[in-house]
């Protein structure tokens, strides 16, 4: 030992401190264990957003609806419609997955699931995540290919979304576990 109390090498975590009482590092680690269950706030945070959205996505299908019952020649503007309104109800998914996973694993892993939906580690999450992006990915791209009027602008955007896919893809793929 260093002088001045500087460790110079790691020590058995199950050894208590010098002058503590037997039960202190039995009462650290229960309070650490305890810390775990502040993950429930971003969960339901997460939970709470998406329901916000979902309805947020439902009033704009009605809103879609509304436009193809009052313009019945203007497809295009109800095509917008109806993928701005599953873009927001993609994001919702997005971000129950993430309520749900967080929750899963930080809380409590007998949630009542589909099992498509269970979570046991952050490669599942990381999983999920990236399958609901790449929904994503492809329907603003689907979006924008509706609606745009320049073929050049198209390019970029597909070239754009082209590239994260890519990335996402070798991000799964160099962190797969075997």
């Amino acid at each position: 030992m260093w002088p001045y109390g500087i460790v110079t090498h790691v020590t058995s975590v199950t050894r208590p401190l010098p002058g503590a009482s037997p039960g202190y590092a039995a009462h650290v680690r229960r309070l650490i264990e305890l810390t775990r269950y502040i993950a429930a706030l971003p969960a339901l945070g997460a939970i709470l957003g998406s329901l916000v959205l979902m309805g947020v996505g439902i009033i704009e299908v009605i809103k879609a609806i509304t436009i193809l019952i009052q313009t019945w020649a203007n497809t295009k503007e109800v095509v917008v419609a109806v993928l701005t309104a599953i873009d927001t109800l993609l994001l919702a998914t997005v971000l129950m997955v993430i309520g749900y996973g967080i929750y899963e694993l930080f809380v409590d892993e007998g949630l009542n699931l589909p099992s498509w939906l269970e979570i046991r580690s952050l490669d599942d999450l990381k999983n999920k995540l990236i399958g609901v992006i790449v929904a994503i990915i492809g329907v603003i791209f689907l979006g924008i290919l509706v609606d745009a009027t320049n073929p050049d602008d198209v390019l970029q955007v597909g070239i754009g979304c082209g590239a994260v896919l890519i990335g996402l893809a070798a991000f799964t793929l160099a962190t797969r576990r075997k």
